[in-house]
């Protein structure tokens, strides 16, 4: 074996160095240098992630025989979901440093970036034995992170809840591609290719797609498959629920777009592609309905994710190089825009333990700046000018359009509609900050901690910037462009 292909994971084995840095320091620092433990692993991923833009300039390279494959995309999806952990561990510092924590915030980093190693993985699979050792990697330390809060029995609920739809959705995913291997003959994705030949109209391979999207789709909490979403993100600590709802959604979604591209491509309008029509409409308009009804903040935002799930599914369904540009995109700003949103109702958890959307009432009155950076958030994720959301929805319908279909016009006009019904529950909690005045504030004035506080700068900073900056998308475009990764189709 030729170790030198290693090198190839440039980003993998830096992350590598991260998690072992973290876990040396955690483990053999004295105790009194472990107070520092969350500020050393937040400045050595800052590190990491400044240095991973230099591979945005790296050519495609392939190793073990095929397996692993990155390039100049790979890499900036890569980065743009280590913009996101980033956020997420700067806003989980005073959370990990608590007291019910302090013993175990060394795990909660040690697991984190276990589940980032699995996700790089997914991304830069180009066999699916890789793809399932990602998968799982991302998948299994998710579960003991959503059971963190030991104390707490509805963690222990949302841990068991996970585990037991993590272990279904992979036997769904593993058993289609028992179908898949039986057609082709093989589980290299260009392999696959070509054995599958001309075997559209077999039923085989219907049932195989249908059964490999179910398994992603239980991952990214698409309709039908949505149901463990709103009782885990309650259940789980805050941020680990932010995680849950940027970084692993967004390197699913990532996956999801190489595996039916690079492998079921060629199958896209006779096959996969009404299936899902199918699966956007009804995850946008259920999500959407939910989340009219939940008082819960986390299980407002957990519906409010999945219709996010379905807008971010037009970047898949659109098979082109400015669908492709589009999802990268949208992935960025909802970054910011939802990790400001759990920013806020981190903050205030810590600080009062409310996370009713009634205990909003007249906020603006005793925190202000929480009150702004919680409007922020919600006019980007409702997609309204001239913040960043406006923009990412604007471009992944753009994307989606370029199709030139009938039905995918239908599809649109449908994502448009319930964007409108999205802009009133997003304002319901503007409404409850900023309106409900008459009534006294449940949450009295507090001051948010330095860490806190630059998690809501940075993210608030992303929401109005990319809302500014086009250059962002045309970079992007220009990128997946130059790598032709969508030129087969």
């Amino acid at each position: 074996m030729d170790y030198t292909q290693f090198l190839a994971m440039k980003q993998e084995i830096g992350l590598l160095v991260v998690f072992l840095l973290v876990f040396l320091y955690d483990t053999f620092m004295p105790k009194k240098a472990l107070n520092g433990t969350a500020a050393f692993t937040c400045t050595i991923f800052a590190i990491f992630t400044a240095l991973g833009f230099c591979c945005l300039f790296s050519s495609d390279v392939t190793a073990f025989s095929g397996m692993y494959s990155t390039g100049a995309v790979m890499s900036a999806i890569k980065n743009i979901l280590n913009l996101g952990v980033l956020i997420v561990l700067i806003q989980s510092c005073k959370w990990a440093n608590s007291e019910f924590q302090i013993m175990r915030r060394g795990e909660f980093y040690e697991l984190l970036l276990v589940t980032l190693f699995g996700m790089y993985l997914m991304i830069s699979a180009r066999h699916f034995l890789l793809f399932i050792i990602g998968l799982e990697s991302a998948s299994l330390p998710l579960a003991a992170m959503v059971a963190f809060d030991k104390n707490r029995y509805e963690s222990h609920e949302a841990a068991i809840k996970y585990i037991l739809t993590a272990v279904f959705s992979s036997a769904v995913f593993m058993l289609g591609l028992s179908f898949v291997y039986g057609l082709s003959g093989s589980l290299y994705f260009d392999q696959i290719v070509s054995g599958l030949g001309n075997s559209a109209n077999s039923a085989m391979l219907i049932v195989a797609i249908a059964f490999v999207i179910a398994g992603i789709g239980f991952k990214l909490s698409l309709v039908p498959f949505h149901l463990w979403t709103a009782d885990v993100y309650q259940g789980a600590p805050t941020s680990v629920t932010s995680y849950l709802s940027v970084i692993s959604k967004g390197a699913t979604a990532f996956a999801f777009l190489v595996v039916m591209s690079q492998v079921f491509g060629q199958f896209y309008d006779k096959v996969w592609m009404w299936m899902l029509y199918a699966l956007i409409i009804l995850t946008i308009t259920v999500g959407n309905l939910f989340a009219i009804r939940q008082r819960n903040m986390k299980r407002f935002l957990a519906f409010s994710s999945i219709s996010q799930a379905g807008y971010i599914m037009l970047g898949v369904i659109a098979m082109n190089e400015v669908g492709v540009a589009s999802l990268m995109y949208y992935v960025l700003v909802y970054i910011f825009s939802n990790l400001a949103a759990f920013g806020v109702i981190g903050a205030i958890e810590n600080a009062t333990g409310k996370v009713s959307m009634d205990d909003y009432n007249g906020l603006y009155k005793t925190n202000p700046r929480l009150s702004f950076a919680m409007m922020l958030a919600m006019f980007s994720l409702a997609g309204i000018p001239p913040f960043a959301g406006f923009f990412s929805k604007f471009f992944i319908f753009t994307g989606a359009l370029h199709q030139e279909s009938v039905a995918m016009y239908i599809l649109v006009l449908i994502a448009l509609i319930n964007t409108i019904i999205s802009l009133y529950y997003y304002l319901l909690v503007v409404k409850a900050m900023f309106i409900k005045t008459e009534e006294e504030c449940q949450i009295a004035n507090f001051r948010s901690s330095c860490s806190e506080r630059l998690g809501l700068w940075i993210t608030v900073g992303g929401i109005i910037l990319l809302g500014i900056a086009s250059c962002c998308y045309s970079y992007l475009l220009n990128l997946t462009q130059a790598s032709g990764m969508m030129s087969m189709f």
